[in-house]
């Protein structure tokens, strides 16, 4: 059995890798066969040469969506071949330009050939598959471009850790860690203020009491997170979205978002109009978790207890 069919799409660069391999190699002795002294490798810098305009590296890695390193590097092996020549540009003279030698354009005269003798072959492996590999490539480049492979399985990753994390409602014994898991980013950012004292000194009385509620995110049965909803009488909000934390070990798996969406759902049970919340431009994941949970900042803000709210934000149900 083909071992990438064990391994599965864990080894689909390596797959590809392999059939590029082979296009290379047979690329290799297409040209040898029309007597045209070009390596597969050095192609997207001649056919954009081939054009006739004088360009820097920087202008072909541009346009043909490779590093600057490569094409240097592809420069250098055909000017050593006679392929290429540098000189500086008439328009600044600090910069050099590379088009195509004497020798270079030789070349073009023999490439009407195998340019039809290749799209020809090309287009009859297309007609002999089901898919369509040359349109599919331009759809993963596409895609990739969007949102990079790393960041696609980073994502993954918290889709996957967040199933492991289960959201609870405030029990006595999550007391401490309601405390510690807050005083840890507030004195990693600002200072303690009397009123986070208040909270998370008392939070049964501060908060659960007066009715509000406290919710625990619990990854393997450890509280790693936790956030608040404070009851509010100001006649314009009926609760606070409050004291969110998140441990830093458990950064990562989508426990802001989760405790977040615990707070609107219970706000939406409890037949809250809207809800409120102060933070700091200075934090910036979480302002855009908020964003993303449906907040809005607030024009006119209120006059705040804490030193450090720089920003106010309403969501309304």
């Amino acid at each position: 059995m083909d071992i990438f069919n064990q391994i599965g799409k864990m080894a689909l660069g390596s797959r590809l890798r392999r059939v590029s391999e082979q296009m290379t190699a047979n690329a290799a002795q297409v040209y040898e066969m029309y007597g045209i002294n070009l390596k597969p490798k050095w192609f997207p810098v001649y056919y954009v040469l081939a054009g006739g305009a004088a360009k820097t590296v920087t202008e072909i890695a541009a346009e043909i969506g490779h590093s600057h390193p490569f094409v240097s590097k592809v420069i250098q092996e055909m000017s050593r071949k006679g392929l290429v020549t540098e000189k500086k540009d008439s328009q600044d003279g600090r910069k050099n330009v590379v088009c195509l030698s004497k020798k270079g354009k030789e070349i073009t005269a023999k490439m009407e050939a195998p340019y039809t003798d290749v799209n020809n072959t090309v287009d009859e492996l297309l007609s002999q598959t089901r898919h369509n590999l040359w349109k599919a490539i331009e759809e993963w480049e596409h895609l990739l471009q969007q949102e990079p492979y790393i960041k696609r399985v980073m994502r993954q990753k918290k889709i996957r850790d967040s199933k492991d994390v289960q959201i609870v409602e405030y029990q006595p014994k999550y007391k401490k860690a309601f405390k510690e898991l807050n005083e840890e980013w507030i004195s990693r950012y600002f200072k303690m203020e009397k009123e986070d004292y208040a909270a998370l000194d008392n939070p049964k009385g501060y908060i659960l009491n007066k009715g509000g509620y406290i919710f625990v995110a619990l990854y393997h049965n450890e509280p790693v997170g936790v956030c608040a909803m404070v009851k509010m009488n100001d006649g314009v909000y009926d609760f606070e979205l409050a004291k969110m934390a998140v441990s830093p070990k458990a950064q990562g798996k989508h426990i802001g978002w989760l405790l977040g969406n615990a707070i609107i759902e219970k706000a939406r049970k409890m037949k809250a109009k809207k809800l409120f919340l102060e933070s700091n431009t200075k934090l910036a994941p979480a302002i855009n978790l908020y964003y993303k949970l449906g907040f809005q900042k607030v024009i006119t803000p209120h006059a705040s207890p804490y030193e450090r709210s720089n920003i106010q934000m309403e969501l309304a149900l």
